[in-house]
């Protein structure tokens, strides 16, 4: 390919509810023999998912398919409440990988369903994680995906002084800021009163993935955004690198689906769920004549530690964990010693070593 440059966008790649999730699932593969359950996909991946179907993970999407007594871990994009439940039924072993930021949502839709607001929820119809969180209060919350559905509401009035409806306004984490802004722009508009959090519910590194893409989608004639069509951060940053002056912008799932006639300067970043071995194996591809460049905005250095069920599950284990292929072993091992290491312990690392044969 007659590329000239190649600018790395950062941050780019896992994010820290992935690197939890990933890691997470992966000592479940190592501790129980196959098949470990996982209700719906761990994260929006092709490769990582396709990777742990190789280890005997069998990905469910109703956890009435498990067996009883069987391991089951419940993915990062949060789960019903009804779920959770059914899942911790017939001596399951349950982890709950949900990613703390989307618990935070779920949190904030609780508290004020039972104060009495409408929730208006920004998120994508049918995403895991917008089913998961509105059915925390299904008969409290209303899904909004565009402006026009600001307008259509018809909220009744409650008896609370002024006789207008208490409303609040929540997110799928992993929207764009654009696909937000306009939403809560209208909102405002309608419901003066409306109550939001403190914190915006967007992920810091779906914002900082796309922060980062701004600042160089100007500058490239085309841009490759790398991950799967059904991870929603995925494809708000080729929304994001179109609105910000690239031409041209090329989803791929890996270096196998580039085209063939991309030249000049390309820019190049990943999804939140995207390994970066993809990201090398795409720059590798493009071979640019003159190098590669790489543009950051931020450091991330946000750590999400591991399911407090997989913390005890692998206390449980401590003398078996010994016995496990790249456990520790010697005085001292124990599943606290374990995962004293997770903070610098890479999911991508964790992701080499379960597909390298004992």
């Amino acid at each position: 390919m007659p590329v000239e440059r190649v600018i790395l966008a950062e941050p780019r790649g896992f994010c820290a509810g992935v690197e939890k999730a990933i890691k997470a699932l992966a000592w479940m593969v190592r501790v129980f023999e196959p098949p470990v359950y996982c209700y719906h996909e761990i994260v929006h991946n092709r490769h990582v998912v396709e990777q742990f179907i190789a280890q005997g993970v069998v990905f469910v999407d109703d956890v009435s398919e498990v067996p009883a007594g069987a391991p089951l871990m419940l993915s990062a994009h949060g789960s019903a409440p009804e779920v959770v439940d059914a899942a911790r039924d017939n001596g399951r072993v349950v982890v709950d990988a949900v990613c703390p930021l989307v618990t935070k949502v779920h949190h904030e839709l609780k508290v004020r369903a039972r104060k009495g607001y409408t929730v208006l929820y920004v998120g994508h119809h049918g995403h895991e994680e917008a089913v998961g969180t509105m059915a925390v209060a299904p008969a409290s919350v209303r899904l909004l995906e565009r402006v026009e559905d600001v307008d259509a509401l018809d909220l009744p009035a409650t008896q609370d002084g002024s006789g207008e409806p208490m409303v609040a306004l929540l997110a799928q984490t992993t929207l764009s800021h654009d696909e937000w802004a306009g939403i809560v722009g209208r909102a405002r508009e309608r419901y003066p009163d409306l109550w939001m959090p403190n914190r915006s519910d967007l992920c810091f590194a779906t914002t900082n993935r796309q922060a980062a893409l701004k600042a160089i989608a100007g500058r490239c004639d085309a841009v490759v955004v790398i991950g799967s069509d059904n991870s929603s951060n995925t494809v708000a940053l080729s929304k994001v690198a179109e609105a910000f002056g690239c031409p041209r912008v090329v989803r791929v799932n890996d270096a196998s689906e580039l085209p063939d006639d991309l030249v000049g300067t390309v820019g190049v970043t990943a999804g939140a769920s995207a390994p970066e071995a993809l990201v090398d194996a795409v720059v590798a591809r493009l071979a640019p004549i003159s190098g590669v460049e790489s543009s950051a905005v931020t450091v991330e250095e946000e750590y999400f530690p591991p399911p407090p069920e997989l913390r005890e599950l692998l206390r449980g284990l401590e003398s078996a964990l010994v016995l496990l292929n790249g456990a520790p072993d010697g005085p001292g091992a124990s599943g606290q010693v374990v995962l004293a290491d997770d903070r610098t312990t890479a999911a991508a690392d964790v992701l080499e070593q379960i597909a390298t044969p004992a």
